[in-house]
């Protein structure tokens, strides 16, 4: 079975972002589409949180537009790898919570 089109967006703003990571993420969410219609675009966002508190923190936004209703999560860590990798972690577990809870629908109330 084919892999569906997805479209990948990609924001930072001091470009922090490399094209290893972008290929990371397009390979983890090429993998949770194989096989499913339900994913049309994905969205990632790294910004540089300063604050006296996190000096040298990362926040990663991954936004899946996902049927029937899209998925969001948002990782702050030391780096831009590591918070990218928890968001992606997150992502792809409430993706695949999505996807069983259609699946078994006869057990809703």
């Amino acid at each position: 079975m084919e892999i569906p089109e997805i479209a990948f967006e990609y924001y930072s703003e001091n470009h922090e972002l490399t094209d290893a990571l972008k290929a990371k993420v397009e390979q983890r969410i090429q993998k949770l589409a194989k096989k499913h219609h339900d994913i049309t675009g994905v969205s990632v966002a790294i910004q540089r949180v300063e604050h006296t508190h996190t000096p040298h923190a990362y926040r990663a936004r991954v936004v899946v537009y996902h049927k029937p209703e899209n998925v969001v999560a948002t990782e702050v860590a030391p780096t831009v790898e590591e918070s990218l990798l928890r968001a992606l972690d997150s992502v792809e577990r409430q993706v695949r919570e999505q996807r069983r809870k259609l699946r078994e629908q006869w057990k809703r109330p």
